[in-house]
């Protein structure tokens, strides 16, 4: 996929280009030698029937023509595959990157999270089930080249990533730009902690195309807290010091 960027595909254009022109300055100058040496064996001193001779003279000429026609037909035929193949490029990228901005705006934010850990912390308890919690926190990695990069794209990746590894019954959450919470009902410490190494393999894509890493903490009930708010407290705990972190909002479409 190197070489299709920009770039590297005007170099190419351009190295096609010159080699059609070099094929066709050199086709014609064979050809055009050839045609002084032919003229006056067919014109001024023919040697045999003068008709066939002007017609085979006259039918080279065509020929020539006809393949310098082609050559440049073809370059231009080539020309224009490659911007067709460029903007469609352009356009997947561009989609891409809105299914991703989409994505991180879709995701449940803190409210949500809230909700549905009371929610499954009083459904473990009833039922007296274990419940996991997972805590993804990302960063840029040290030393990276891709530190600039774009944050949506790689968050994105990121959910998506971890997403793969659910089961139907888990969800996950973004408690800030780069905090995200799993929620694993019936899981636990040892399976937790289980499922957190299986999405450092899952994640190892994104640490070599986004230069991120993650730091993933596992959280147990009973085994870490005893109440909805030692849960809490917990993952509070582990969110950036502030009062709350707001979720982006799309843009209005016009």
């Amino acid at each position: 996929m190197a070489t299709l960027n920009r770039a590297e595909l005007d170099r190419l254009e351009k190295r096609e280009l010159q080699l059609t022109i070099l094929a066709a300055v050199f086709v014609l100058v064979l050809a055009g030698g050839l045609a002084v040496f032919m003229y006056p064996l067919v014109f001024l001193h023919p040697i045999g029937n003068k008709w066939t001779l002007r017609v085979a003279f006259f039918g080279f000429c065509g020929l020539t023509l006809l393949f310098v026609g082609y050559l440049l037909e073809r370059q231009r035929t080539v020309r224009q595959l490659k911007q067709q193949l460029l903007a469609e490029l352009e356009r997947n990228v561009t989609l891409q990157h809105q299914a991703s901005v989409d994505l991180l705006h879709s995701m449940p934010d803190q409210n949500h999270f809230w909700d549905r850990l009371t929610m499954e912390f009083r459904r473990a308890m009833t039922m007296e089930k274990n419940l996991s919690l997972l805590i993804v926190k990302g960063k840029a990695a040290t030393g990276s080249s891709k530190q600039n990069s774009d944050d949506d794209a790689a968050w994105s990746d990121t959910a998506k990533a971890m997403s793969r590894k659910l089961r139907p019954t888990d969800s996950i959450y973004r408690l800030a730009q780069e905090i995200f919470a799993l929620v694993l009902p019936e899981t636990d410490a040892l399976n937790a902690k289980r499922i957190a190494v299986r999405l450092q393999e899952e994640l190892q894509d994104v640490r070599a195309k986004h230069g991120k890493t993650f730091d993933i903490t596992a959280h147990n009930y009973p085994q870490d807290a005893q109440s909805a708010h030692e849960l809490e407290d917990i993952v509070k705990s582990l969110l950036p010091q502030q009062e709350e972190w707001d979720a982006p909002v799309p843009a209005a479409t016009k």
